[in-house]
């Protein structure tokens, strides 16, 4: 197996449990009356677990590809803070904001609260991924305190 892939397996194998675990918290526990309040006419009696993992899985796809790798690869802490606060704004936005446009009294108070948890999930999992993977596999040494938010 390449170094690349895997660093990507090991990066996945820590950003799932961590995803998982942060994302449940906020639907199950902490926000969970907040949905039900502005979304309960829309909501399914029971959840369609497959699909609820199918995007949890394709989406750390997309953080460690985009977000998380290249800030393991430049051994920036900040570059995973800013590039996955953006990554979650970015992807969040995208379906809030087609929902607003799209569905019929989609309430205005759930695209900035979904925006903004998009936007603090994603970041808070790539400084967790990032800090674990750093901690694991090269001791903390990989980590250098960059001057731009980029890690440039």
């Amino acid at each position: 197996m390449s170094p690349k892939i895997l660093q990507f397996v090991k990066l996945y194998a820590i950003a799932v449990p961590v995803f998982f675990a942060l994302d449940l918290l906020w639907l199950g526990l902490i926000a969970k009356p907040f949905y039900f309040r502005h979304l309960g006419y829309l909501l399914r009696e029971k959840v369609i677990w497959w699909a609820a993992i199918l995007f949890y899985l394709l989406f750390l796809i997309g953080l460690i590809v985009f977000v998380i790798g290249p800030s393991v690869e430049s051994g920036s802490l900040r570059k995973a803070l800013f590039l996955g606060c953006f990554f979650g704004f970015i992807t969040y936005q995208t379906y809030e904001l087609t929902n607003y446009a799209l569905v019929k009294d989609w309430p205005a108070i759930v695209v900035a609260v979904d925006i903004a948890w998009g936007t603090v999930l994603s970041g808070l999992v790539s400084v967790i991924t990032w800090w674990i993977f750093n901690r694991l596999f090269w001791g903390g040494r990989r980590y250098r305190n960059a001057i731009s938010p980029l890690g440039r």
